[in-house]
C-alpha cells in the first residue's frame, strides 16, 4: 500500500533549485551552492520564519480567546501588533501588559514581558516590570536550525501554550476593578493621607 506525503510549498524550494541546477548542467557551481549556504544566512532566514510562525499561532489563539468575550462576561481582549522597522518582530498586548518577541541579535529571539503599572517613584508616574527569556538558534549537522532554551531543543506548540497562558495570567484584571476604579482608589488614598475624606 502506497502512502502519500503532504509537502508544503515552502518545503519544495530546494527541489526547485535542484531542478534549475540540473537544467543548467554546464554550470556545476549552481548545484554545489544548494548544500553550501552561509550558516549566518540560514540562521537569519530561520529567525524570520520562526517569528512569523509564532505570530501566526498567537494570532490564531488570540482570535479564539477573544471569541469567548461575550456581552455578559466581557473581558479584555488580546491584540497582536507588528513592530515597525523589523522583519518579523511582534507583540501581544492586553491591559497595559506587553509580550514582545524580537530578534535581539543574530540567532537570538528575545521574549519579554513588560507591564506598566502605576508607581510613585518614576518620573512619568509609571513603573515598568520586565522579565525576559532568550531562544537561541543552533545549526545542526545537516544545516537544519533548532531553536533552544537553556540548551534544550524546544517544541513551538508548547512554547506558545506556555507564553500565552502566562500572558493571560499576568494581564488579567480583577473583576470589578476597572482602570477608573483603581485610579479612584489611589486618589482617595492620597486625599485621605492629606486629611481629606472623600
Amino acid at each position: 500500500m502506497a502512502m502519500s506525503v503532504d509537502i508544503l510549498p515552502e518545503n519544495l524550494e530546494w527541489i526547485n533549485e535542484l531542478v534549475k541546477a540540473e537544467n543548467n548542467a554546464e554550470n556545476p557551481s549552481v548545484l554545489d551552492s544548494i548544500n553550501k549556504m552561509d550558516p549566518r544566512q540560514i540562521i537569519e532566514e530561520s529567525t524570520i520564519e520562526y517569528l512569523q510562525l509564532l505570530r501566526e499561532r498567537f494570532t490564531a489563539y488570540g482570535r479564539v480567546f477573544n471569541g469567548y468575550s461575550q456581552e455578559n462576561q466581557k473581558f479584555s481582549e488580546t491584540k497582536i501588533y507588528g513592530i515597525s522597522n523589523t522583519a518579523a518582530d511582534f507583540m501581544v498586548f492586553r491591559n497595559n501588559v506587553k509580550l514582545v518577541f524580537s530578534n535581539s541579535s543574530h540567532g537570538i529571539i528575545n521574549i519579554a514581558f513588560t507591564q506598566h503599572a502605576p508607581g510613585d517613584f518614576s518620573p512619568d508616574g509609571k513603573s515598568a516590570l520586565k522579565q525576559s527569556h532568550d531562544l537561541i538558534a543552533q545549526v545542526g549537522p545537516f544545516l537544519d536550525v533548532a531553536w533552544t532554551f537553556q540548551g534544550e531543543k524546544i517544541d513551538m506548540e508548547q512554547l506558545v501554550k506556555y507564553y500565552f497562558v502566562e500572558f493571560i495570567r499576568i494581564s488579567r484584571q480583577p473583576r470589578g476593578q476597572s482602570k477608573n476604579q483603581l485610579l479612584l482608589k489611589q486618589i482617595k488614598a492620597l486625599l485621605h493621607d492629606k486629611g481629606i475624606d472623600f
